[in-house]
């Protein structure tokens, strides 16, 4: 049996990883300035997070969720305390795509609505309702169309004012990432947030604040969408939230209530998801990787913006972006054929850096010099 071959893949091997470095079956190393999507958080093989899993192995590894798991309630207060949402719920489940599916879900079972509003660039899962709320064709299968999602221009106030105008009373949910990942390192402006808080305020419409690469941490505030200094109903978060053990969730604020049956899943909530995330947490809170997400994102930026070729320069912590002259459409590629640097790609012509929140100066040095060294080589 062969794998079923929708990856395009790097001829790469990585067989051990430690920190912001990985290491092949060659015994080459790598630095990794994309966190394998932005979900290395603390850092690979953190020793907290490898004790936290090693130990719970020995106890249970799984049961449903038809019995008391104690972790659940501990993972719940820990999150709520260091995102600042103490007062939300939390429903655990498995991936970014499925926490995306159960926010849209639980919005309409909370209003009895339909209609979503999602924007230009979004990328929200490849599952069902997610997929059919991310904007590209590519992804969406025959099934999966739908007339319930409109999309609109990001960061567009009077585009959205209007459309509330219009067609309000329909409204489920709207559903926005604060930085876009995907579409190419975007941030959401804080006054488009408000207009969002304020919009479904006034017409009952949920706020789902997709925070599934763009959260823990990784802007330097818990969830991107912090900035705006208004609550969202919903969050929606994975990624960086196992530091690489799958886990996903939604927290949910406390005027949705929930119904038994409402909402369901087999994995999501396991023993060794919950000492994973709570290993994550505890690792987040004790070593201010928060801080140190925007001490690094600053310096970053401050740097690549000086490079020749270089442009356009955005994002916030560490979730960067800039984009790339034509003559350095190779950058990436050498990059990590060269230099041995992982980085990441939005097309055309977007670098994406989603390394852990626990990233050194000295690695963010290391990778400021081979950029000039490799941009100096192709503009010779």
């Amino acid at each position: 049996m062969n794998l079923f071959d929708v990856y395009p893949v790097n001829e790469i091997t990585i067989t051990k990883a430690k920190g912001s470095y990985v290491w092949d079956d060659a015994g080459t190393q790598y630095l990794d300035m994309y966190g394998g999507h932005a979900v290395i958080s603390i850092g690979h093989t953190h020793p907290r997070w490898v004790e936290r899993i090693e130990a719970q192995l020995h106890q249970i590894a799984f049961y449903s969720n038809s019995i008391r798991i104690p972790l659940q309630q501990q993972l719940a207060e820990k999150l709520g305390k260091v995102s600042g949402k103490e007062a939300y719920q939390l429903f655990l489940c498995n991936s970014g795509a499925e926490a995306n599916e159960n926010a849209l879900k639980l919005a309409s079972f909370h209003n009895g609505r339909k209609k979503v509003v999602a924007f230009s660039k979004a990328f929200h899962g490849r599952t069902s309702l997610a997929v059919s709320a991310t904007d590209n064709k590519n992804y969406i299968a025959p099934v999966n169309e739908t007339a319930n999602v409109v999309f609109l221009p990001f960061n567009d106030h009077q585009a959205l004012e209007d459309f509330f105008t219009e067609h309000g009373s329909e409204i489920s949910s709207v559903i926005i990432e604060g930085i876009q990942g995907v579409g190419g390192i975007h941030v959401a402006e804080n006054s488009f947030l408000q207009l969002i808080r304020t919009l479904c305020d006034q017409h009952g419409a949920v706020y789902i604040a997709d925070s599934v690469q763009c959260g823990y941490g990784r802007s330097g505030k818990f969830f991107s969408h912090d900035y705006a200094g208004v609550n969202a109903d919903i969050y929606t978060m994975a990624k960086g939230m196992g530091n690489g053990f799958p886990i996903g969730g939604i927290i949910i604020a406390p005027h949705i209530r929930p119904k038994h049956f409402q909402l369901g899943t087999t994995f999501g909530g396991n023993h060794l998801a919950c000492a994973a995330a709570l290993a994550v947490l505890e690792v987040m809170e004790e070593e201010k990787l928060m801080g140190n997400a925007v001490m690094m994102g600053n310096y970053l930026k401050e740097q690549l913006e000086q490079i020749p070729g270089i442009k356009n320069v955005r994002g916030r912590g560490l979730m960067i972006g800039f984009d790339v002259t034509e003559g350095l459409k190779d950058l990436r590629k050498n990059l990590l054929s060269n230099q041995h640097i992982f980085t990441g790609e939005a097309k055309p012509s977007v670098v994406r850096l989603l390394p852990g929140l626990a990233l050194k100066k000295k690695d963010a040095e290391m990778f400021i010099e081979a950029v000039k060294e490799e941009v100096e080589a192709m503009a010779g």
